[in-house]
């Protein structure tokens, strides 16, 4: 297999271990059909600090079939049940092509990079008519060799999302993607399941992908609240993603398990911080610590000792602050005479000690 490069540009923003999280918010058809509100999602979750926003980028015959029996069917205890078939859901779904320019005019405005999720041929080539920096491979395309060649020759990092692949799956993709040319891959840890429940997550998944493949790996998370996206950060997640609802209550296809803006622009917020705490292994005190170092004990006197008198157990004691001799002095000062008088709260010092 040859070998990822273990950091990767999208636009401007350099991602790999190491770096800040590169955090994407997907739109997937929280749009409920209309563009309008495809272009607040987009203004919003650019307000966010996003560094990206993505689209799903197909139409409903390019992805399914128009039946409505057997394999087609959805079942009667899935989520999206009430389309009745995959056609119907992707109908309702799907980030019609006509809006495209719009929603990338609309972002060249904001700033902010906008990419898609590819799913056939001919999603990538109405794609490559806009200044897209990325594409993103969804669970189910993963096996999708014709598509990995097609996205490859692109010459454009891929991020490849893991929720349906088996670690043989994930290691054929790479070599497709790889084999005709792409070397700036981006794995997503993932479960495909609406919404994903926290001890199917398995972010242990995350370093062991990096260490199998030596690229980026990121998350693609699925579940309710902010909590596991911060923790996979932790865990070495280079990427985010993560869907994105206008904060309105209104029920779109997605919005059961997606955050509102203000839990988006939180959940970056505290990734940040979690970022600046995972720090590095070290010791010693820090500047803000070293002012509470008088929170530590020492040896003050704790009643009248006149000068040649004897240190016992009786007039002194370990307590805070820490400004005398250290504890571990105790058994050494014991014992011992003072050269002056002292009184309760003098700190005990080898220049009191006859």
């Amino acid at each position: 297999m040859t070998s990822l490069s273990p950091k990767v540009n999208i636009g401007e923003r350099l991602i790999g271990s190491g770096l800040p999280a590169y955090i994407i918010a997907e739109l997937s058809g929280n749009h409920g059909g209309s563009l309008n509100k495809a272009l607040a999602l987009l203004r919003a979750g650019a307000s966010t600090g996003a560094d990206a926003i993505k689209l799903q980028v197909y139409r409903p015959d390019t992805i399914t079939l128009n039946v409505s029996h057997g394999d087609f069917a959805i079942p009667e205890d899935n989520a999206w049940a009430k389309y009745k078939n995959l056609y119907n859901l992707y109908e309702y779904a799907h980030t019609p092509w006509e809006w495209l320019p719009s929603l990338f005019a609309e972002a060249e405005k904001l700033g902010v990079e906008l990419f898609g999720s590819v799913f056939d041929n001919s999603s990538v080539d109405e794609l490559e008519q806009f200044p897209v920096k990325a594409y993103k491979i969804a669970s189910p395309e993963i096996v999708d060799l014709g598509l990995l060649k097609k996205v490859a020759a692109t010459g454009k990092p891929v991020i490849v999302s893991t929720g349906l692949a088996s670690l043989g799956d994930i290691a054929r993709a790479v070599d497709c993607l790889t084999e005709h040319g792409c070397k700036d891959v981006i794995l997503l840890k993932c479960t495909t399941a609406y919404p994903t429940p926290p001890e199917e997550v398995n972010l242990k998944t995350v370093q062991s992908l990096a260490q199998a493949f030596g690229c980026p790996v990121g998350l693609s998370d699925h579940t309710v609240g902010i909590g596991v996206s911060i923790a996979a950060v932790t865990m070495g997640a280079c990427v985010i993603e993560k869907h994105i609802k206008l904060d309105d209550g209104e029920e779109t296809v997605d919005s059961f398990f997606s955050l509102t803006i203000n839990e988006f622009k939180n959940m970056i917020s505290e990734i940040r911080r979690a970022e600046l705490a995972i720090g590095k292994v070290e010791y010693s005190l820090t500047p803000e610590a070293a002012k509470n170092s008088n929170g530590r004990r020492s040896l003050y006197v704790s009643q009248t000792i006149k000068a040649g008198e004897t240190i016992t157990e009786s007039n002194i004691r370990s307590v805070r602050p820490g400004y005398g001799l250290e504890p571990k002095y105790l058994p050494l000062v014991l014992g011992r005479k003072v050269s002056q008088d002292l009184h309760a709260g003098d700190r005990l010092s080898w220049d009191v000690i006859a």
